[in-house]
């Protein structure tokens, strides 16, 4: 997940979608050959162009909000500017008050051929930046217009859509949060406690270590992943009590990281096959690995909460849906490379969780430098992404919290909304470090309300609302290719029968413990 990502001046649709390849590809990448390994290499395949498809389909509904928002913004405002000239009111109100305030009592008595005068294409043009927070104020607080949000007004609670969408993205940070918190101390512990005495060079050899093994002396390996853990959150932490800017040179160098440590783990991995050194033998299906294979598959497609920031300083977005989806079709292919490569090289019972960590074995490359570069490399790079996102989860509970024209007392605003955001997933890392499972948990659930509920309802209920106030016959240009309401139907169900596998087998699985 990446934090107010900008595209540049130009804003060329190329340079876009190479940041949204470099959002989406990023942490869940990582755990996904042990999850492939899991399940089977058929049912891995298949679930993963399933989930790849879904994602698309919902971050072209996205789109198409986003579109509908700038349209409502632009109509608003016309609307404000000639109230303005009429009446001669004044001119404190502004425009947010407006927008968020002003009903559709206008909408429904204006005679329908005005309004639809207003809805010409330009007006879905996505000039403004509106985030997925504003969409949902925007959109579910119109009982009227949605089924959920007409349940949530049938109860008298007029704000419970708005308060579902901060809700779900909660959750998903604090998964986040709680995935990076453990992937740094694993990775340290991996890499020092095997550094020294007898299990120099033998992390990759398919090894299994209990945490109650040594690492130096009488400390032993859980000991050492939470004095890690300590530390970390020591040095890290503090952050989320501070706001985070200027951090796009550290994003730059983060990316260019990544890169190079992927492209490394792919040609080592070739070069162990092409040997004839490779050890896995994958089945092709195993069904008790699909609930984490599935919650993993959604947090490494993740990226529909930041597709505001990533679109709309885009210039040309006339055939975006398209490149959109060639975006999604590389990052299948190299899923799909990474995976295979990852399951064929390795035995199954010797892939990490984290699967750098693979490549700390002396026999699999000799060049020390290569080595511990793999295996640090979760911890600076989720180092640097790890403040971002705590000051995004804090934002986003301020929000939450927030009533018009109200102000935080000091304590709560720079001590009590950090707490609540640092101390959860700091605790969670601490009783657990199964960093697959809290991937796999993390996207099922909050992944699963972001990735597909928020942005079908999203699309349900912004077409609605355009065909209330610019009526039936006006085309949204951003509109998705999967405009039938059939696929709206479609991923409502899915996600909601995701929801209901996800806990079902793990109620089973606890139950057979």
């Amino acid at each position: 997940m990446a934090a107010n990502i900008h595209v540049g001046l130009c804003g060329s649709l190329q340079v876009g979608l190479v940041y949204m390849f470099n959002l989406i590809v990023g942490t869940g990448a990582l755990t996904m050959p042990k999850a492939f390994a899991t399940a089977g290499w058929l049912v891995s395949l298949v679930l993963l162009m399933f989930l790849g498809f879904m994602s698309y389909m919902t971050t072209t509904f996205v789109v198409e909000a986003m579109a509908a928002a700038n349209a409502q913004l632009k109509w608003k405002r016309m609307e404000k500017h000639k109230d303005d000239e009429d009446e001669d009111s004044s001119s404190g109100v502004s425009d947010s008050d407006v927008l968020l305030q002003d009903g559709y009592e206008r909408a429904e008595t204006r005679p329908i051929l005005s309004v639809q005068r207003r809805g010409s294409p330009n007006m879905f043009e996505i000039t403004e930046r509106v985030e997925m927070g504003q969409m949902a104020s925007m959109f579910f607080n119109k009982g009227k217009l949605c089924v959920l949000c007409y349940l949530c007004t049938t109860f008298s609670f007029p704000a419970v859509g708005v308060n579902l969408f901060y809700f779900c993205i909660i959750i998903y940070l604090y998964g986040d949060l709680a995935i990076y918190a453990a992937a740094v101390p694993v990775s340290l512990v991996q890499v020092t406690c095997s550094a020294t005495g007898n299990h120099s060079c033998s992390v990759g050899d398919g090894t299994k270590y209990n945490d109650t093994d040594k690492c130096w002396g009488p400390i032993r390996r859980i000991d050492a992943y939470r004095l890690y853990l300590a530390a970390f959150t020591l040095l890290l932490g503090p952050f989320t009590f501070f706001n985070v800017q200027k951090t796009k040179y550290l994003q730059i160098v983060t990316s260019l990281m990544r890169w190079i440590a992927f492209i490394l783990m792919i040609i080592l991995a070739l070069i162990r096959i092409s040997r004839g050194q490779a050890e896995g033998h994958p089945s092709m299906a195993q069904l008790s690995g699909i609930r984490n294979l599935f919650g993993v598959c959604v947090y490494s497609f993740m990226c529909q909460h930041s597709l505001p920031s990533l679109v709309t300083p885009i210039s040309k977005k006339k055939h975006i849906n398209k490149l959109v989806l060639l975006d999604y079709i590389l990052i299948l292919a190299f899923y799909s490379l990474l995976s295979f490569t990852a399951i064929y090289c390795f035995r199954n019972d010797s892939l990490m969780d984290m699967y750098t960590l693979n490549f700390t074995n002396c026999e699999i490359i000799n060049v020390a430098f290569i080595r511990y570069f793999l295996g640090l490399f979760p911890v600076f790079t989720i180092s640097t992404n790890f403040p971002i996102i705590a000051v995004t989860l804090r934002n986003n509970w301020k929000t939450l919290f927030h009533r018009e024209g109200g102000t935080y007392p000091w304590v709560v605003d720079r001590i009590v909304f950090p707490a609540i955001t640092l101390i959860p997933p700091v605790l969670v890392a601490f009783c657990t470090h199964d960093l697959e499972s809290l991937v796999g948990i993390t996207g099922a659930y909050a992944g699963n309300g972001i990735q597909y509920l928020i942005p079908a309802f999203l699309a349900y209920c912004s077409r609605k609302d355009a065909e209330l106030v610019f009526g039936s016959g006006t085309l949204n240009k951003h509109r998705s290719p999967f405009h039938h309401s059939f696929w709206i139907v479609f991923v409502l169900i899915w996600g909601f029968s995701c929801f209901v596998f996800v806990t079902a087998n793990i109620v089973l699985s606890e139950s057979k413990l």
